[in-house]
């Protein structure tokens, strides 16, 4: 298996994952406003415990968004950095599917598809929709950002829901809450679970190059749709 380094700054949390081979292991941690700080600090001490070098790696996979603006900005050009430097393959990885991924390896629950959602300030939400399928998390409904109350899926099955977005379940829709048997407000995406996706990705040869890494924001992606159909 390839060495791949992942890295996610997309909430309060910030964390990197490191794959060598069939071994993996994460730093984990919640430092609000602090990811400019402590992330390449972060990527060294996981590097060194591995005893690996940046040139060693096969690729960096980063949490491309949706999220905190400024935060998945630092992971894209930490990325960008790394990649460029030692000319490493890029692989992106849905913020959004990380957190379903995450729901699966912590609760080993495939049999009921999952709404993640992120809490995306100004009242509104990040979600998606995705079933685990093989073990992995695979996109149902395209991700998109609108108020809590909006977030439209089909409720003809059961759902759990994942991530801060659902501080915002009592503004949900009435018929969609009626399908969700659980939720988990308090989940994080972690880079650990980025790494679980981005592998089978790699081994794929669906990569990226540094210069093509760009942060996904969904908001800005809305507001640009607007004005160009004005």
């Amino acid at each position: 298996m390839a060495n791949i380094l992942a890295l996610d700054t997309s909430t309060d949390a910030c964390s990197v994952a490191l794959q060598v081979g069939e071994e993996r292991s994460e730093i984990f941690k919640v430092i609000p406003r602090r990811h400019t700080h402590e992330l390449l600090p972060m990527v060294k001490e996981i590097l060194a415990q591995a005893q690996l070098s940046v040139k060693q790696l096969d690729a960096v996979a980063f949490g491309r968004g949706p999220g905190s603006f400024a935060g998945i900005r630092i992971a894209t050009g930490v990325t960008q950095g790394l990649a460029f430097a030692q000319d490493l393959a890029v692989i992106p990885v849905s913020t959004l599917a990380t957190l379903a991924q995450g729901y699966y390896r912590e609760y080993g629950d495939d049999s009921h598809q999952i709404i993640t959602a992120l809490d995306a300030r100004m009242d509104e939400v990040y979600w998606g929709s995705y079933c685990i399928d093989q073990g992995l998390a695979k996109l149902i409904t395209a991700e998109a950002v609108s108020a809590p109350s909006d977030v439209s899926i089909d409720c003809a099955t059961q759902y759990v829901g994942v991530g801060s977005g659902f501080n915002y379940q009592s503004q949900m829709d009435e018929n969609l809450n009626s399908v969700i048997i659980n939720s988990y407000a308090d989940l994080q995406p972690h880079s650990l679970d980025m790494l679980a996706i981005a592998s089978p990705l790699y081994k794929a040869g669906e990569t990226i190059s540094a210069e093509q890494a760009h942060p996904v924001y969904l908001r800005n992606q809305v507001a640009w749709k607007k004005k160009d159909q004005q």
